[in-house]
């Protein structure tokens, strides 16, 4: 049968460890591409220590699979290799010439000790796209600085626009929960790569790619950031309220929470009938979004909550969906998967896991699952450290040479 995948046929070498870069190679990988994983003898991906959670294996075994190694390595294969010694970077540039892509993550300039930066694999592969992702980019003051997730949310900007409002209790810069930054920045890689791919059918050759966090992070503050390019002024922590207009912000109900956006003049408009208070549209304290979404929002949440309090969630969530107000319920973790519409969207994914102690492992959809012709697919769980050594080294012709190669300390 004719593989349909949009990437089918197209090879990525995955050098990148941790979090934001392989996050882009898994991208490709759910997208068809064949993801070759390089990972150190016997150590594999730092990734595969990071993390609250871990797989269980069989028999109280554990694979060395961390929640943050298992939510970017799925649909990819694991070859170890010691890209320090001679045998080791044979055998790497034997995959370059088989290959498309190659993804990396070492510090600035550490590759190129070992011929293997982008220009001396150009010269063996000239089709090659080649992607380094680093905290700070390749050239500037700060290039050679190493980089983590929460670095680049203090450096640009976005902790100065999350958190609780100044002159409340708590208040002050937020990390955000996730590693919004490595994942965005995964994105990114795969969508400059893909960028690439279709720029090569034009040129046929492949080029290079600079990928920074620091260029992700302050790309990510988006509109907050264009306001302040605008004004001149820095928009104030607004916690949970929304940055576009109001009233948005969370309300409470007698048994929990829900989100509410009434962003535009008319949903305001509705809200104020349904609360019975139709006055407060013409109120001069909310007579403007600007009014309702800044100056005077606290003031107004606090007029919504004692309507809200009186009723339940899902009388709440009833009376603003009958008067096409957007609301949606706060969930915690657990209630995530409770959720019709996720459940619907079949956003868990339960993958067949041969390692796993009940042979499965749940995983989170990819969100290209829906692409009428070509969608993302999970074909494979987050490998072993060189699960597929072998089968990738007889691929290349270098099967006789395995134990030699052992012996070596290359594989």
């Amino acid at each position: 049968m004719t593989d349909k995948s949009a990437l089918a046929g197209i090879r990525v070498i995955d050098m990148s460890r941790v979090f934001a870069a392989p996050v882009g190679a898994q991208i490709l990988g759910d997208l068809g591409a064949d993801v070759i994983k390089i990972e150190r003898p016997g150590v594999g991906d730092d990734g595969r220590g990071y993390g609250l959670a871990f797989l269980k294996g069989k028999d109280g075994t554990e694979p060395r699979q961390s929640s943050f190694f298992t939510v970017s390595n799925r649909n990819k294969r694991s070859i170890t290799l010691n890209h320090s010694k001679p045998e080791g970077q044979e055998i790497l540039r034997e995959l370059v010439k088989t290959a498309d892509v190659l993804i990396e993550n070492y510090k600035v300039g550490d590759l190129k000790r070992f011929g293997l930066d982008y220009e001396s694999l150009k010269a063996i592969n000239p089709r090659l796209i080649y992607c380094s992702v680093t905290g700070y980019g390749q050239t500037g003051p700060m290039a050679a600085k190493p980089g983590y997730d929460g670095l680049f949310q203090a450096t640009g900007g976005m902790m100065a626009v999350t958190g609780i409002p100044a002159g409340q209790p708590g208040a002050g810069p937020l990390k955000a929960g996730p590693s919004l930054v490595d994942f965005v920045t995964g994105h990114n890689t795969a969508i400059a790569i893909l960028g690439a791919l279709m720029r090569r059918t034009v040129t046929g050759e492949g080029q290079y790619i600079d990928i920074a966090l620091l260029d992700t992070s302050v790309a990510m503050v988006s509109h907050i950031m264009q306001d302040y390019l605008l004004s001149g002024e820095a928009p104030p922590r607004l916690g949970n309220g929304g940055n576009g207009g109001g009233p948005a912000d969370l309300i409470h109900g007698s048994d929990g929470i829900v989100y509410l956006t009434a962003g535009t003049d008319e949903h305001y408009r509705r809200l104020t009938v349904l609360m019975e208070q139709p006055e407060l549209f013409t109120d001069e304290r909310f007579d403007s979004n600007f009014k309702r979404g800044k100056t005077n929002r606290a003031e107004l949440i606090d007029i919504i909550n004692q309507w809200s309090r009186q009723f339940t969630v899902a009388q709440i969530l009833d009376m603003l969906d009958s008067q096409g107000i957007p609301a949606a319920k706060y969930n915690e973790l657990p209630e995530v998967w409770e959720d019709e519409q996720v459940q619907h969207r079949g956003l868990r994914a339960r993958t067949p896991h041969p390692h796993a102690a009940d042979g499965y492992v749940d995983l989170i959809q990819s969100p290209f699952a829906n692409m009428s012709d070509s969608p993302a697919t999970i074909r494979r769980a987050p490998p072993l450290i060189g699960e597929h050594t072998a089968e990738i080294l007889q691929e290349i012709g270098f099967g006789e040479r395995i134990e030699e190669l052992k012996s070596a300390g290359a594989i």
